[in-house]
């Protein structure tokens, strides 16, 4: 069929593969891979303007571990920072909090397994605040300039709510019935 026959360009495009056979899987998939390709994209962007603020090279995930740490400015257990992040890897946690730690960004207070918090320093807050000033001057200017949009996020984090859940339920049930 040719493109005047179709309608669109995209309807061209070929959807089909062992991951994407019918409608559902090829919607599901193409959701997928614009999840894949946003976490990526989110994490270059954290990266890049937390090192706009200060000498520190982290990763997405330790960058959401600083802010999270300050957010309601309560200090918050590796427990805590693991549920808000629905995260299971614990060593992988606990290395980004010694990065942390070791760049003045955050302390550790309190002792024993179930004692230990993490709180953001006087240069944490700095570097937080200043992080904020500039995803607003940045972003937010940005998202706000679209008309809707800040409405169309609001959808999104609905249905990504709900697709979080979904994930966590069907990996308990291959989990479960793996061979």
């Amino acid at each position: 069929m040719n493109a005047s026959k179709k309608g669109s360009a995209d309807e061209e495009l070929d959807f089909l593969w062992h991951l994407s056979g019918d409608p559902a899987e090829v919607s599901t998939t193409e959701a997928e891979f614009a999840l894949m390709r946003a976490f990526e994209g989110f994490g270059r962007w954290q990266s890049e303007c937390l090192a706009s603020v200060c000498d520190l090279a982290a990763s997405g995930p330790e960058n959401a571990l600083l802010h999270i740490i300050r957010m309601n400015e309560r200090p918050k257990s590796v427990k805590e920072l693991a549920r808000l992040t629905n995260r299971d890897d614990i060593p992988n946690i606990q290395y980004s909090l010694r990065k942390l730690v070791a760049a003045a960004l955050i302390e550790k207070r309190g002792a024993g397994r179930s004692g230990v918090t993490y709180e953001a320093t006087e240069k944490g807050r700095r570097v937080t605040d200043n992080y904020g000033a500039l995803r607003k001057r940045l972003l937010i200017e940005k998202i706000n300039s679209l008309p809707g949009f800040s409405e169309q996020l609001a959808e999104a984090t609905r249905a990504l709510n709900i697709l979080t859940g979904i994930y966590e339920e069907t990996a308990r049930v291959a989990a479960t019935h793996r061979r």
